[in-house]
């Protein structure tokens, strides 16, 4: 029994973290344990799923795969056709709102970003992201999203969910104003 006891100074004690319960003891002595600890199963982080569904399939991805559009589309390409999409729906917004005459209807286009404001309705800011090829909506309706270059429908679409940047934009803002917008 002497062996399982060790005097130690308070001053060396310290603080545990552990997953398990120890035994606290107001004495200056510690007591060591006679048999191994429990290993604890190490899995590593990437064997983990996280899914609100019962049970994923990885055949059954939700959204495409990752692609590096950098690769694919140029950088000065990149940079003519977001900014034809931007002064293009800044040019659509501004004859919409003279046709709606919403109170609080404002289109600011500045730095490569658009911003449409639909008075109490919200906010709407679109914007060019170069290190990645993308164009990205602030939107008051849907939230965030990230448009990539779609070379066979040559428009910007939303990979995630397969949207198209002018049928969302055309379909919200008409939601939200009552009268039909065309932005193609």
């Amino acid at each position: 029994m002497a062996s399982l006891l060790r005097k130690l100074p308070i001053r060396r004690l310290r603080t545990l973290s552990s997953p398990f319960p120890l035994p606290t003891c107001p004495s200056r002595f510690v007591l060591c344990p006679t048999e191994p600890l429990p290993r604890i199963s190490r899995v590593s982080s990437s064997s983990f799923l996280f899914s609100s569904s019962p049970t994923p399939n990885p055949d059954e991805a939700q959204g495409p795969a990752s692609i590096d559009y950098r690769s694919i589309l140029a950088e000065d390409e990149f940079h003519k056709l977001a900014d034809e999409t931007l002064h293009g729906l800044q040019e659509k917004f501004e004859e919409y709102g003279d046709e709606i005459q919403l109170d609080g209807f404002d289109i600011d286009y500045g730095n490569h970003v658009l911003t449409l404001k639909l008075g109490d309705m919200g906010t709407y800011v679109i914007n060019k992201q170069t290190p990645n090829r993308q164009v990205w909506l602030s939107s008051p309706v849907s939230g965030p999203s990230r448009f990539d270059w779609d070379v066979e429908s040559k428009s910007w679409v939303y990979r995630r969910t397969k949207a198209n940047l002018f049928r969302l934009l055309e379909d919200e803002v008409a939601k939200l104003c009552g009268r039909h917008i065309s932005l193609s």
